[in-house]
């Protein structure tokens, strides 16, 4: 009989706030070690948290956002347990009461149809320190600057069965959190770190297998390859009759494999108990509501927007929304060009080339997306070729400049005069017999011989359907 894993994620989303969850101190990325943790993230004897209410507001966004209901009423736990990087000997975080309750979120597998990953829960706590191993030669460091940041940590139910469908449901929620603007997704700095829950059971089986929780990832490919490496792990051990062990593992991405940490605590081993020092949180239907009325167009709906109104394909849509700056790049470019398809052709192929080849994002593109719109009206409006356009594209790209500018001083325009292209065309087939001989019997790949000689004449400058046109009617004669 074969295997089917089972597969739940759980991700922990740093908001994007100023300041701590129960503290003022701040929250920026790359500050000295240990120079961003208050007496309040230390949790120093006769201090007391005071809860960040834009925490509050970034995680009733997220609820509204997947469809979840939003709890008004929730409580924040002592989730109790030792280790280094964790000051107080505890964490503050919700347990049987959390703010966002079940949910669910649409996800796009390329050649699959879309599927819905029910979320269990989302809750708000604070975050750990860090542990850093590699600044010193057999010592392990600890930076607390991390201490108090406000996670929202999003429990996905184990509806994923496949490693490819974990990472499609990572990145779709990557997508989600930078949409909402409550987490800057930035993986590398760990913003969005993810932890996988693998099980493996024989098809049919309604029996859950024992599961292994693979820690802290934080890459969409290191997701797909350290799930793919521990299904495969989980059965050639039952395969061969051993038995899995719950524990937590280690993914190593330069060995490609999993390593066990430590045996997988229960919930009972945390102690969860109600924080003392932290009243519950009760919301009214006010403040409910005007989170509501802040969301933005979500990324599902913009993708079903692009397709039923602007007539794009399900590929391109998908392709544009997944980033909001891509989405909003885009739709600068169509305002400014008016045509969706050109302005989803160019986006998805030239400048996302471009930017690929330079290392830069979207935001970052030398060609302002006005500027891009601008240029893609002149391929509409016949002024330019599309190849001529690619030329422009590359100026633009290097040196800037205003589109009709550059095309007038360096003479562009295309040629669309008739009687001029008839005159290049008739030359091109005059000076070529032999090619007019194959074509008339039958050799139709000839014909694009006299296209590119016809545009070579012109400079890349002619009009490419009327080339086309005159050329036909020519070589009939």
């Amino acid at each position: 009989m074969s295997w089917e894993s089972v597969i739940g994620l759980e991700v922990h989303v740093q908001l994007a706030t100023n300041s701590k969850i129960f503290s003022g101190a701040p929250t920026a990325f790359g500050a000295e070690p240990n120079t961003q943790a208050c007496v309040v993230d230390l949790g120093l004897p006769g201090v007391l948290p005071v809860l960040n209410e834009e925490a509050v507001r970034m995680a009733v966004k997220f609820g509204l956002a997947i469809g979840a209901e939003i709890h008004p009423y929730s409580v924040f736990d002592r989730k109790n347990y030792f280790y280094p990087d964790l000051p107080k000997g505890y964490q503050i975080s919700q347990f049987e009461q959390p703010i966002v309750g079940r949910g669910s979120l649409t996800v796009h597998v390329e050649g699959c149809e879309p599927q819905q990953v029910g979320i269990t829960r989302a809750h708000l706590e604070e975050d750990a320190g860090k542990s850093i191993h590699d600044a010193y030669a057999g010592l392990t460091g600890i930076d607390l600057n991390r201490t108090g940041t406000p996670l929202l940590e999003v429990v996905s139910e184990p509806d994923l069965r496949t490693a490819a469908e974990a990472a499609a449901y990572f990145r779709q929620l990557h997508s989600l959190v930078r949409y909402l603007k409550i987490c800057d997704g930035n993986l590398a700095e760990g913003s969005m770190r993810c932890d996988a829950n693998v099980s493996v059971r024989r098809v049919g089986d309604p029996e859950l297998g024992v599961r292994a929780e693979i820690k802290n990832i934080n890459s969409f490919r290191f997701v797909e390859m350290a799930i793919t490496y521990e299904i495969e792990r989980q059965i050639e051990l039952l395969e061969s009759g051993g038995t899995v062990a719950r524990d937590t593992r280690l993914y190593d991405a330069e060995r490609n494999e999993t390593r066990s940490m430590r045996s997988k605590e229960l919930s009972n081993d945390y102690r969860y108990f109600p924080d003392p020092d932290l009243l519950p949180i009760e919301l009214d239907q006010s403040f409910i509501d005007a989170v509501a009325a802040d969301l933005p167009e979500l990324p599902e709906a913009k993708l079903k927007r692009y397709v039923a109104q602007l007539e794009l394909s399900d590929y391109d849509a998908a392709w544009l929304t997944q980033d909001p700056e891509v989405a909003e790049f885009f739709e600068a470019v169509f305002a400014q060009a008016g045509n969706a398809k050109l302005a989803a052709n160019w986006v998805m192929g030239e400048l996302s080339a471009a930017l690929n080849k330079a290392e830069l994002s979207i935001a970052e593109s030398p060609v302002p997306a006005a500027t891009l719109g601008e240029l893609l009206q002149r391929i509409a409006d016949g002024t330019v070729s599309g190849k001529i356009a690619k030329g422009l594209f590359d100026t633009l790209w290097q040196s800037g400049g205003d589109v009709d500018t550059i095309i007038a001083s360096e003479g562009l325009q295309q040629v669309t005069d008739s009687g001029e292209i008839q005159a290049m065309v008739d030359e091109i087939v005059a000076a070529n017999p032999d090619q007019v001989a194959q074509f008339l019997s039958g050799k139709d790949k000839v014909f694009g011989f006299f296209v590119g000689q016809v545009m070579k004449a012109s400079k890349g400058k002619a009009n490419p359907a009327q080339v086309n046109e005159l050329l036909r009617a020519a070589l009939k004669k």
